[in-house]
């Protein structure tokens, strides 16, 4: 499965729900890439333990050979890293993304990261992608290859609004570049379950219809220390609520029945 973790507005926790249900799902026996897109490199540096500029054969250097006269083509798993995790690996990306784009976009390479994560597949159960808080060539390459689109919401009014925009551009780029991606759904993030305002934006968004995930994940302090330590909660606190949470996550997106994790302080 392809699935990309998609807002245009930053701060929403896009590369936090990317590499912790990544690293679950490779927990949990399945062999699982993460793709980082964004320029700033979070994810590469929150799994890597190292920032995207000190690294060598990135996202950008695949998608570059694209443009590039080369006769031969390196394949995609080669652009792959492992990290200190069983199952879990890395695509890292670069600060070349930036000046890259514009190449890419004037070719028309639009499909091929579709083609290289298609050909990834193969040899991975389950793919991540992390995009830039922009709905950029690379952010529109990430839905037009996914599967399985999740929306991290934040929950205000500014990102309520922004929340509209962003599914109606989904829409638009289903009915022309990829009509099986399907929106998985929109998860409450940094919820706040004393605050009224919260639950009521949670609470009127599932009245509209719009696809609410029930899992909440918390605002914790615990996430900033993931961070800081360069561990995904599930291998540095795996019994913290805010890990249940994720975990509780995970198992919604697979189907799986579960009791709800309380939310953490």
């Amino acid at each position: 499965m392809r699935r990309v973790v998609f807002n245009q507005k930053g701060g929403v926790g896009k590369s936090s729900i990317t590499c912790n249900l990544a690293a679950i799902s490779a927990a949990r026996g399945k062999r699982t890439l993460v793709v980082d897109l964004d320029p700033q490199g979070n994810s590469t540096h929150y799994l890597l333990g190292k920032p995207a500029s000190e690294l060598r054969d990135t996202v950008a250097d695949m998608l570059e050979q694209t443009v590039a006269f080369t006769v031969f083509n390196r394949r995609p798993d080669e652009f792959v890293h492992a990290t200190p995790y069983d199952n879990l690996f890395v695509m890292p990306s670069s600060p070349e993304l930036d000046f890259l784009e514009r190449k890419l976009e004037a070719k028309h390479k639009i499909y091929k990261l579709r083609e290289a994560l298609k050909k990834l597949g193969e040899s991975f159960d389950a793919i991540y992608i992390d995009t830039a808080p922009a709905l950029n060539f690379y952010t529109r390459s990430a839905l037009i290859a996914a599967q399985r689109c999740l929306i991290p919401f934040d929950c205000d009014d500014f990102s309520r609004q922004a929340l509209y925009n962003i599914l109606n551009e989904i829409r638009d780029l289903q009915e022309d570049h990829n009509e099986d991606l399907v929106v998985e759904g929109i998860v409450a993030n940094q919820f706040q379950p004393r605050a009224s305002l919260p639950k009521q934006l949670v609470r009127e968004l599932t009245e509209e219809g719009l696809p609410v995930l029930p899992v909440r994940l918390s605002s914790s302090v615990k996430m900033k220390e993931s961070h800081q330590s360069r561990q995904p909660l599930i291998h540095m606190a795996p019994k913290h609520p805010l890990t249940r949470q994720y975990e509780d996550l995970f198992s919604v997106l697979h189907g799986e029945k579960v009791e709800l994790a309380p939310l953490a302080d």
